[in-house]
C-alpha cells in the first residue's frame, strides 16, 4: 500500500572519526523513503528543496518506486542543509551549520492522489507542518506515525502535544520521552505518552535498540517488546539511522497491512535492520545498493540474537 512520508530532502556535510562527506544527500525524507521503497510501493514524498539539487538524485529516486509528485522545487533558492561533527562515541555530535534555506517558510501541499495515503510518517519538522499535512488528508489513514524532538518539545509544546493526539504511533529517543513526561523510567513514560493518544510507543536507543510499547484501550497494562540494535565491526555514519529505522518499520507496515502487536514486533526488528545497513557507510550510500538477500539474511542475523531454547 501507498505510504505517505513527509520531511526534509537536504544536504549534509558529516565528520566522524571515519572521515568527513562534504555536501551529500541527506533529510529525513530521503533515509524514511529508501528504506521504505524495499518494502513498499509507491511511497510518496512531502518536501521542499532548491534548484541546486541534483536531477540524477531525483532521477533515480523515481527508479525506485518514489513518488516525487509532492516534492517542491523553489526556482532561484536553496535547498536545506545541515553539518555535524561527530564525537569519538558516536553518540553524541555538536551541530555546525543549520541553513533552513527552502525549509524556512515551507508550506507542504499535498497532491489530490496522496489526500488519500494509507500509510502516513510525518517526519520531524515543525509541528504546524505536521498538522497542515494532516489537515489535507481526506479520510483517516490506516495508520499515522510521528517523529518528533526536543526542540519542538521546548518550544512548540502546546502545538507538539495536539499532533501526538492525532496520530498513531510516535517513535522518539530515550531522552526525549523523559523530557516530554518528566519521568526517567521509560516504562512510566511510555504510559504517560500513551495516555497523550497514540497507540503504540517506540523508544529509540540507539547502539542499545529500541523498545516498541503498547496500551489497550480501558486497560492500564502495557504490552512490551524490545528489539536489540546489531552489534557491528565499524560504525562509519550514524547520520539518519533513526530515520531509516521510522522508514524500514513503516515499509514493512504498509506491505504486510498488519498493525496487531505481534507483526509489530517484527516491523521493529525489519526497521532495526534496515538502520544497521544505514551507519555502515557515509549519507545513504549503503542504502542505495542494498538487495533482498541482504536484508533478509540481516533479519536472520536478528533472530539469532534474540532466539533462545526452551
Amino acid at each position: 500500500m501507498a505510504l505517505l512520508v513527509v520531511g526534509t530532502v537536504a544536504f549534509d556535510t558529516i565528520e566522524t572519526p571515519y572521515g568527513k562527506a562534504d555536501r551529500v544527500i541527506g533529510g529525513a525524507a530521503t533515509y524514511i523513503s529508501l528504506a521504505a521503497s524495499y518494502f513498499t510501493d509507491p511511497v510518496r514524498i512531502v518536501s521542499v528543496i532548491g534548484d541546486d539539487f541534483p536531477e540524477e538524485t531525483l532521477a533515480d529516486r523515481r527508479t525506485r518506486g518514489i513518488d516525487l509528485e509532492g516534492l517542491q522545487v523553489r526556482q532561484g533558492a536553496k535547498s536545506f542543509f545541515w553539518s555535524g561533527r561527530y564525537h569519538n562515541d558516536l553518540n553524541t555530535r555538536d551541530t555546525l551549520t543549520t541553513d533552513l534555506n527552502v525549509l524556512a517558510d515551507f508550506d507542504p501541499v499535498l497532491p489530490a492522489a496522496y489526500q488519500e495515503a494509507d500509510y502516513v510518517m510525518l517526519g520531524n519538522l515543525t509541528p504546524a507542518v505536521q498538522t497542515r499535512v494532516l489537515d489535507q488528508l481526506t479520510r483517516p489513514p490506516r495508520l499515522i506515525a510521528m517523529d518528533t524532538m526536543n526542540y519542538w518539545m521546548e518550544h512548540s509544546l502546546g502545538e507538539l502535544l495536539d499532533v501526538i493526539a492525532r496520530v498513531d504511533l510516535l517513535t522518539v529517543n530515550d531522552e526525549e520521552a523523559r523530557q516530554l513526561t518528566g519521568e526517567y523510567s521509560l516504562v512510566r513514560a511510555a504510559g504517560r505518552i500513551l495516555s497523550m493518544g497514540p497507540h503504540y510507543l517506540v523508544i529509540k536507543k540507539g547502539e542499545h535498540g529500541a523498545l516498541l510499547f503498547m496500551k489497550e484501550k480501558n486497560s492500564e497494562e502495557l504490552h512490551i517488546f524490545y528489539a536489540p540494535a546489531m552489534p557491528l565491526l565499524d560504525v562509519f555514519d550514524p547520520t539518519g539511522a533513526g530515520d531509516t529505522f521510522a522508514g524500514g518499520m513503516m515499509g514493512y507496515l504498509a506491505h504486510s497491512g498488519d498493525l496487531g502487536f505481534e507483526n509489530m514486533k517484527r516491523a521493529l526488528i525489519y526497521g532495526s535492520a534496515m538502520a544497521s545497513f544505514c551507519v555502515e557507510k557515509f549519507s545513504v550510500a549503503r542504502l542505495l545498493d542494498l538487495d533482498a538477500d541482504q536484508i533478509l539474511a540481516r533479519i536472520a542475523q536478528f533472530r539469532k540474537l534474540v532466539h533462545i531454547e526452551g
